[in-house]
C-alpha cells in the first residue's frame, strides 16, 4: 500500500510540476490551436518541448484533448516536424499513464481473473496488441483511459507501445496537416467506436463457446 501511495504522490508531484511549468512561461488560458501555435512559436528551441510535455498532460490527465494539440503541432512546426513532436508526446504520456496502471492495480487483476483469456498472466498478446491498435484508430475512445486499461491487461509493453504509436499515426498527420479545419464527423466516428467496442467484447466470447476454432488459434485466446 505504502508503494502505490508513494507512486501516486511522485505522479501527482510530477504532473502539478509540469503544469505549473507551463503556466509560469506564459501558456494562454486560451488553449485554441490558433493560440497555442503562436505562443509555442515564440518560444524557440524550447516550443516542442513545451509541446510534448503539454501533450504528455493531455493524455495522462486528460483535461486537454489530444487532437487538437496534434493541430497546433502543425500549424506551430509543420507537418512533418509537428506529426513527430506530437506523437513522441502522446507516446510518453502512454506510456507513463499504463505504467501507473500496471504498478498500482496488474497485480489485483491477475489475482481476480487468474484464467481470464485477456486479463490473466498468460493473457493473449495477439488480441491485445489488435485490440489496442483499433482503439487508437478510433478518436472516439479516450486516449488517456485506453492506456490507463491495457497497463492492467496482460500486453508486454513493447507492444503497447508499437500498437500505440501505429494507431494514432494516422489521425495525428491529418490533424497536423489540416490544424484545426479538419472536424471529425461526430456520428460517423461514434458508430466506428461503438462498433469496434461491440467486436472486442463478442470476440472472446464466441471463441469461448469455439475455443478449437481457426480464428482462436490465430487469437492465441486458446492457449
Amino acid at each position: 500500500m505504502s508503494f502505490r501511495i508513494a507512486v501516486i504522490a511522485v505522479v501527482l508531484a510530477a504532473l502539478a510540476g509540469a503544469w505549473w511549468l507551463l503556466q509560469s512561461l506564459g501558456m494562454p488560458a486560451d488553449l485554441s490551436p490558433d493560440t497555442l501555435a503562436d505562443w509555442l512559436g515564440s518560444k524557440g528551441s524550447t516550443g516542442p518541448l513545451l509541446l510534448m510535455l503539454l501533450m504528455m498532460i493531455a493524455v495522462v490527465v486528460g483535461p486537454i484533448p489530444t487532437l487538437p494539440v496534434s493541430a497546433t503541432a502543425g500549424l506551430a512546426f509543420g507537418i512533418l516536424w509537428g506529426t513527430a513532436i506530437a506523437a513522441t508526446g502522446a507516446l510518453l504520456g502512454a506510456l507513463s499513464a499504463f505504467w501507473i496502471a500496471r504498478c498500482l492495480g496488474r497485480e489485483a487483476i491477475c489475482n481476480r481473473f487468474p484464467d481470464n483469456p485477456v486479463l490473466a498472466r498468460d493473457g493473449s498478446q495477439r488480441f491485445l496488441t489488435i485490440a489496442v491498435l483499433l482503439t487508437r484508430l478510433i478518436p472516439v475512445f479516450s486516449f488517456a483511459l485506453i492506456s490507463y486499461a491495457a497497463g492492467v491487461t496482460a500486453i508486454k509493453a513493447w507492444r503497447f507501445a508499437i500498437a500505440t504509436l501505429v494507431g494514432m499515426l494516422p489521425m495525428t498527420v491529418v490533424f497536423a496537416g489540416l490544424g484545426n479545419t479538419f472536424k471529425l464527423n461526430p456520428v460517423l466516428t461514434a458508430l466506428a467506436g461503438v462498433a469496434i467496442l461491440i467486436a472486442m467484447v463478442w470476440l472472446p466470447w464466441s471463441i469461448s463457446r469455439h475455443p478449437d476454432s481457426r480464428l482462436a488459434r490465430w487469437l492465441q485466446l486458446n492457449q
